[in-house]
């Protein structure tokens, strides 16, 4: 018969409660105010219940925008950051010596602030009366006309975003790669390398598959990530994301709540609810594809 300690609930018992209160409550309240219409912030009371504040933000062209904006942040930042962080990892690993060294230099945009770096990629990138900027720069030497980046046309808007994501998520991946890296039996290249196993095979089929959890979870943990992107865009675009047509969800929501538009919490609980549910279903559709592809060893 399983013994059963009462002491480890006791134990349990603070941070289920710190999770009930702060997570389960505000998600359950949210859910009751995305289908209360008309609601009014100041008096508590709304009109009715129903599906309109959902049918209002699924029609919403600026919900629809940041819908946009956000889904190809993700469909673009995640597997370039994650396969940039591998590749960048087994070169790290591959160079014992210098390998701390590395990791310090790559790890440094991880932990600056998120703000100072886009005001940096701002500067790098924005077009101004006395220059157009280190990149246009650049670009000039390959013989390409001046591009404005943060004021310009949507595709280099959306390049400029995407890069500065990368950067700023690719320290993390790399450390945790390299991590995992380390942690790979030397014994099982040995073995492979007396057999005479290429480079690329014992690549795929040694160290892949042995770091494929930790690959795993930073694929989960990116597209939940870029998901909620909404600094990113502030840092290099400033609050009036709608203006410039880069608003996120995440963005939405806030606008929706405290922005010139603001006052509408029905509005921005079905928004939410709506980023709830694609983040759900992204999250369980890698989960079923884990199964197959993750090898725990």
């Amino acid at each position: 018969m399983e013994n059963r300690n009462p002491k480890a609930f006791l134990y349990l018992l603070p941070a289920v409660v710190f999770l009930g209160v702060f997570l389960v409550y505000p998600l359950f309240d949210v859910f009751v105010y995305s289908f209360e219409e008309g609601y009014n912030f100041a008096s508590q009371t709304y009109r009715g219940i129903g599906l309109y504040n959902y049918r209002y933000v699924l029609r919403d062209p600026y919900f629809l925008q940041a819908l946009k904006n956000t889904l190809l942040l993700v469909f673009i930042t995640v597997p370039f950051s994650t396969g940039l962080a591998l590749l960048l990892s087994v070169a790290l690993h591959s160079i014992p010596r210098l390998r701390e060294l590395f990791q310090t230099i790559f790890f440094l945009p991880y932990v600056t602030n998120t703000l100072a770096v886009g005001l940096v990629f701002m500067i790098l990138f924005s077009r101004t009366p006395y220059s157009d900027g280190l990149m246009n720069l650049l670009l000039s030497f390959a013989g390409l006309g001046p591009v404005d980046f943060i004021e310009g046309p949507y595709a280099a808007k959306m390049f400029v975003l995407s890069f500065y994501t990368i950067w700023i998520v690719l320290p993390f991946k790399i450390l945790i790669l390299t991590s995992a890296l380390a942690g790979v039996d030397e014994q099982l290249y040995r073995a492979a390398r007396i057999d005479g196993t290429s480079r690329a095979r014992i690549f795929f089929r040694i160290t892949l598959p042995m770091i494929s959890p930790i690959i795993f979870y930073l694929v989960i943990t990116g597209f939940i990530g870029a998901f909620k992107a909404y600094s990113d865009a502030v840092a290099l675009f400033g609050i009036n994301l709608n203006a410039a047509g880069m608003n996120t969800i995440v963005g939405y929501v806030y606008d929706m709540l405290y922005g010139d538009s603001g006052g509408f919490p029905s509005y921005a609980s079905a928004a939410a609810i709506l980023l709830f549910i694609i983040v759900l279903t992204i999250t369980v559709i890698n989960l079923l594809a884990g199964k197959r592809h993750v090898h725990y060893h």
